[in-house]
């Protein structure tokens, strides 16, 4: 079976949501499955010290988990109009990586939550792109033949999934904001298999 790894940071709780829900689009593909992973959180004052294993989650993710994946789905809160320093901190140390050309030629996509509408999800998502092309990613993102994107009245663009969180990042996933984030999740893995097969 392939794997797309679905790797993100969360502090509210919206964008591991939508993880889980790309997750479950990546499985709903025969023959795939989701390898689910975070990132520690990093302290601006001084190095932070987080437990090998989280309290609760999934696992921290290992660089070996991007040499074994068929393709990643990258997922962060907004930040400004650009992703979350864990997830940056950690896309920092894959040089290594990128010097092998590891993910070369596999897919990706990205998505993101923020707690306003005009909050810079489709920056952020953009801004998510830039490592993944540097790493010779092939971007996978979301057609308006999805017809959430037509329907929505919060998140999601054709850039990928993007979740409104609300002032408190109390609000929950709404119905197309799921489904645009499984329609992500099933676009990666069919573009994995369908690279696979060449």
């Amino acid at each position: 079976m392939g794997e797309i790894l679905v790797l993100y940071y969360s502090r509210t709780g919206g964008t591991a949501e939508m993880a889980r829900q790309v997750a479950r689009g990546v499985e709903e593909t025969p023959g795939m499955m989701a390898r689910l992973r975070t990132v520690p959180a990093i302290s601006t004052v001084c190095e932070a010290v987080e437990d090998d294993i989280p309290a609760t989650g999934p696992p921290y993710v290992r660089l070996e988990d991007l040499q074994e994946c068929a393709g990643l789905a990258l997922g962060s809160p907004t930040r400004f109009g650009n992703m979350a320093a864990p997830l940056k901190y950690f896309l920092d140390s894959t040089g290594g990586l990128w010097l092998a050309g590891t993910l070369s030629g596999k897919p990706a996509g990205v998505f993101t939550s923020a707690s306003t509408l005009h909050g810079g999800q489709e920056s952020t998502l953009l801004t998510m792109m830039l490592p993944l092309l540097h790493h010779g990613m092939l971007l996978v993102g979301l057609p308006f033949t999805e017809r959430a994107l037509h329907e929505t009245r919060s998140g999601g663009t054709p850039y990928g999934p993007s979740h409104c969180s609300g002032p408190e990042s109390k609000t929950r996933l709404d119905s197309e904001e799921k489904g645009l984030c499984r329609a992500l999740g099933r676009r990666l893995a069919d573009v994995a298999q369908r690279l696979a097969a060449v």
